[in-house]
């Protein structure tokens, strides 16, 4: 099915998009950051009257750097942990499927042995 031009049809093609969209999505989050950092940076800058304009471009440059560099450590300690997070979680899940599978392995054990007495 096509609408507007695009292929919507269920399959490979929404994973591509998902990854599109979810790399538009880093792509505006990232530039609202810069923009958030520049403007800090100039009312930063724009308590300190006595600059000249070099300084105070250098007093913004400063800044909205410093204020990034914070914010991808901010966001890469983040992503490790979620990282460390999943792999905990992925493995206790695995744990989990591996005792339910022996539980019911057992069960059916049981069941079997019952119904064979029962049987003869």
């Amino acid at each position: 099915m096509k609408r507007s031009g695009l292929d919507v049809r269920p399959g490979w093609h929404s994973q591509e998009y998902s990854r599109g969209l979810n790399e538009l999505e880093g792509y505006l989050l990232a530039q609202t950051e810069v923009t958030d950092a520049l403007s800090s940076a100039e009312a930063f800058a724009g308590q300190m009257p006595w600059l000249t304009t070099a300084q105070r471009e250098e007093v913004v440059r400063l800044y909205a750097t410093d204020r990034l560099q914070i914010s991808r450590a901010a966001l890469q300690r983040v992503t490790d942990r979620a990282l460390e997070l999943q792999c905990q979680y992925s493995s206790r899940y695995h744990v989990l499927q591996l005792r339910l599978l022996g539980l019911f392995l057992s069960a059916l054990t049981l069941f079997v042995v019952v119904l064979m007495i029962l049987v003869r």
